[in-house]
C-alpha cells in the first residue's frame, strides 16, 4: 500500500490534474457508472463525522472526515480526514492518502469548473468570504480557469485574512494584486466571481436585491441542513441554482431552504454534470446572478485520488509498506 502525505501529493499532482478528475468524475456521474451510498454522519455538539464510500473505475474508496468548526482556537483545520483506496478487483488496499489535503484540493477543481462553465467571459476578479484552506483552493482553481487580476478577500478576523493573503500570494502568479478588505460588501461589488467558504448557519451576504447581478457565486460551506451562507434575494434574482450533486437537496440549507420557501422551484436545481455532459448550457446574463453550490460526494474523492496516486506511481513519489 502507498502512503501518500500532503507533500508527496503536493509533488505528484497539480490543481490542472485534479479539475481534469473531477471532470471525469461528472462525466461517470452522469452515466450513473458508480455505486455510491449516501454519506453517514455522526454529529457530536457543533462537530461531526463522515464516512464517505463508493465504488467506480475499478476502485473502492473511502474518506473518513472530521469536521470541527471551532478548532481554529486550537491552531487546527477544521476539516481533516484519511482517504482509503481499494482495488476492487481483488480488495487489495492500493493507498492511503492525507483527506484533509484531497477534500481542499478537489473542492478547489469543483470551483474551477464552475468558474470555467459559468463565470462570465471576462471575469477579471475573484472574491471569498472566509479566508480558510477551502477558500486557498478555490482561489487557486478559479486563477486557473478565468484571466483573474484581482483578489479580493474578507474575514471577520483581519489578521487571518493578512496571513491567508501572504500565502495565497506565494502561490499565484506575481500579476494578480490580492486586496483585503474591511466589509463584504466591499468584496461582492468588485468580484465577478465570488467564493463563500465558511461554515455558517446563518447568511454571510447581505439580502439586498441586484447586488449578485451579472456575478458567479460559488457557495462551498454548508454541508447540513441547519447551514447556510447565501441570502434570500440571492435565489430569488437567479434563473438557476447548479449543484455537484443531487444529494445537495437534501444535505444543504443553501438548497433546502430555497426549495422549502419557494425562492426557487424544483425545475430551477440543475444537476451540474448535465452541463459537463453537454445536455444543457447555461444562459449567462448581466440582469441575473449565476450560482453554483457544492457538497461534495465520494465519487469526486475516488476519482481526484485515482489521479494523485497514479501520478505518485508514475514518478515513484509516496512510501510503500507492506499491511
Amino acid at each position: 500500500m502507498l502512503i501518500l502525505t500532503e507533500g508527496s501529493m503536493r509533488a505528484a499532482a497539480g490543481m490542472a490534474d485534479i479539475i481534469a478528475a473531477a471532470e471525469t468524475a461528472y462525466e461517470l456521474y452522469d452515466r450513473e457508472q458508480f455505486h455510491m451510498d449516501a454519506r453517514t454522519q455522526i454529529a457530536h455538539e457543533e462537530n461531526t463525522l463522515l464516512l464517505m464510500p463508493c465504488q467506480a473505475s475499478e476502485l473502492f474508496g473511502t474518506k473518513i472526515v472530521s469536521v470541527f468548526p471551532t478548532n481554529h482556537q486550537r491552531s487546527l483545520p477544521a476539516v481533516q480526514g484519511l482517504m482509503v483506496l481499494i482495488d476492487a478487483c481483488t480488495g487489495k488496499p492500493k493507498a492511503l492518502l492525507n483527506g484533509t489535503y484531497l477534500t481542499a484540493l478537489r473542492t478547489g477543481a469543483l470551483g474551477g469548473l464552475a468558474a470555467r462553465h459559468l463565470a462570465p467571459a471576462g471575469a477579471s476578479s475573484a472574491g471569498l468570504i472566509g479566508t480558510g484552506a477551502q477558500g486557498f483552493y478555490q482561489l487557486l482553481a478559479i486563477c486557473l480557469e478565468r484571466n483573474i487580476q484581482n483578489v479580493y478577500l474578507y474575514n471577520r478576523t483581519p489578521e487571518k485574512a493578512i496571513a491567508f493573503a501572504g500565502n495565497l500570494q506565494s502561490h499565484l502568479p506575481s500579476h494578480i494584486r490580492i486586496h483585503i478588505e474591511h466589509h463584504s460588501n466591499e468584496v461582492i461589488s468588485q468580484s465577478d466571481i465570488l467564493v463563500t467558504a465558511t461554515t455558517s448557519s446563518m447568511p454571510v451576504l447581505p439580502d439586498e436585491p441586484d447586488l449578485y447581478n451579472g456575478k458567479l457565486i460559488i457557495a462551498v460551506g454548508s454541508f447540513q441542513p441547519q447551514m447556510r451562507e447565501l441570502p434570500e434575494q440571492l435565489f430569488k434574482q437567479a434563473n438557476h441554482l447548479f449543484i455537484d450533486t443531487l444529494d445537495a437537496i437534501e444535505e444543504s440549507g443553501d438548497v433546502a431552504d430555497p426549495l422549502k420557501n419557494g425562492w426557487l422551484s424544483q425545475s430551477q436545481i440543475i444537476p451540474f454534470s448535465s452541463l459537463i455532459a453537454g445536455k444543457i448550457r447555461p444562459q449567462l446574463s448581466e440582469k441575473h446572478p449565476m450560482i453554483f453550490k457544492s457538497v461534495g460526494m465520494a465519487l469526486f474523492d475516488v476519482m481526484a485520488a485515482r489521479a494523485v496516486y497514479e501520478k505518485a506511481v508514475q514518478h515513484q513519489i509516496g512510501l510503500e509498506i507492506e499491511l
